[in-house]
């Protein structure tokens, strides 16, 4: 199979909602049956915040998407030496089940970290499951003792 990596519009809403159902659905185990009022909540959510989340969509041959991954991007507080700050994170990175371990994923996350680099991000971060952080560390992502998390109670 070819895969295509291009970044994903407002009008691939329905079909990235259906990638996020079916992994909620497969790996998660969600027995939800409100997926079409999903589909159109997502679809409203893209639109809202198509500026600051930037999708990365792969598609098969038959153009359908088989992978997505998201760069967020966060404005920063300036400094007298910045006065522009951006950083990012990787969100939602997501492989059909039949592709996994032939190179959508890398491919993926090398789009997202060229608009990383092409956006003059100071950094990119990624929230990762355990299964998934030695592909991110292959990719180029490090552990940082710097950066700390706070979760409300």
């Amino acid at each position: 199979m070819t895969v295509t990596i291009r970044r994903g519009t407002t009008a691939d809403g329905p079909a990235l909602a259906g990638l996020r159902w079916r992994r909620l659905t497969e790996e998660r185990g969600y027995g939800g049956t409100d997926r079409a009022e999903f589909v159109g909540l997502f679809s409203e959510w893209l639109v809202r915040n198509s500026a600051t989340h930037l999708p990365f969509v792969a598609l098969g041959d038959a153009d359908e998407l088989v992978g997505m991954a998201w760069l967020m991007i966060a404005d920063r507080v300036p400094t007298p030496k910045r006065r522009t700050r951006r950083s990012g994170d990787v969100q939602s990175v997501y492989v059909v089940p039949d592709l996994r371990g032939a190179g959508v994923g890398r491919s993926l996350m090398d789009s997202v970290l060229a608009e990383a680099r092409a956006l003059g991000l100071e950094h990119v971060t990624v929230h990762s499951s355990p299964e998934a952080v030695p592909f991110y560390e292959r990719t180029g992502f490090a552990h940082d003792p710097e950066w700390l998390r706070w979760l409300p109670e």
